[in-house]
């Protein structure tokens, strides 16, 4: 266990509109929604998911192999005013994440294959994903796309968040292109509700989502967006 990095448990749990709509309710007269939200308390995310030529975030996910990791690129609303690089590190039931900001010209470049812009010998996740791209073929796989309402409350800095309207755009690797005809990836009633948080959920959080009512799940957005891209039957995604 990298003692640097910040972890924090991560539970998520996939539930229907009725389910959403009671918990929001409840949730809305105790905690305060994220800052970064638009008019409408949401905001959009598209993340570009890579893996290398074995396909092992994708097999280590579907195995329950306890520690993994994954890469990908996000951006938010569409906009290249903030991309970031990021791996997602997961250790017994604690995650973390590093990221690295991305230039609009940087992005380019990788997508295009030109890996030498992460050749930045003082950016140690840069230069791990550059050594991946070289030796372990690293590369994009599928674009996850969704919108995110999130709630936050500081004792113990929990995070609260409905992931709605997944979509996945198949073959396409450009998060930018805005034809990207994008499909919806699971049934549009479901909903994937994601509670992260330091050392504890208070009482009066926990007492309103009624986590022990719920059916943890793995609920991984890119292993349901990867089944698209399915090229044999015998595949179970």
């Amino acid at each position: 266990m990298n003692t640097k990095l910040k972890y924090r448990h991560e539970l998520k749990f996939m539930i229907n509109r009725q389910q959403y709509f009671i918990i929001r309710q409840r949730l809305k007269s105790i905690v305060e929604q994220d800052a970064h939200v638009g008019p409408t308390g949401e905001y959009h995310i598209r993340s570009l998911y890579f893996d290398d030529i074995n396909n092992t975030a994708l097999h280590e996910k579907l195995g329950g192999i306890r520690d993994r990791a994954k890469y990908r690129i996000r951006i938010y609303n569409n906009s290249d005013n903030l991309i970031h690089f990021e791996k997602k590190v997961k250790f017994n039931d604690y995650i973390a994440k590093l990221k690295e900001p991305l230039t609009r010209d940087m992005y380019n470049s990788i997508v295009s294959g030109n890996f030498e812009v992460l050749n930045v010998p003082d950016k140690p996740l840069l230069r791990e994903l550059y050594y991946e791209m070289r030796n372990n073929l690293l590369r994009p796989k599928v674009i996850v796309d969704y919108v995110r309402e999130p709630y936050v409350c500081h004792n113990g800095n929990v995070r609260i968040t409905f992931d709605k309207e997944l979509r996945t755009g198949l073959n396409s690797i450009d998060i930018f292109d805005e034809a990207l005809n994008s499909v919806p990836a699971i049934d549009d009633h479901l909903i994937i509700l994601e509670v992260k948080y330091d050392e504890y959920i208070p009482e009066y959080i926990r007492a309103a989502l009624q986590l022990e009512g719920l059916n943890q799940q793995s609920a991984s957005k890119y292993v349901i967006c990867r089944k698209y891209l399915k090229t044999n039957t015998w595949e179970d995604y």
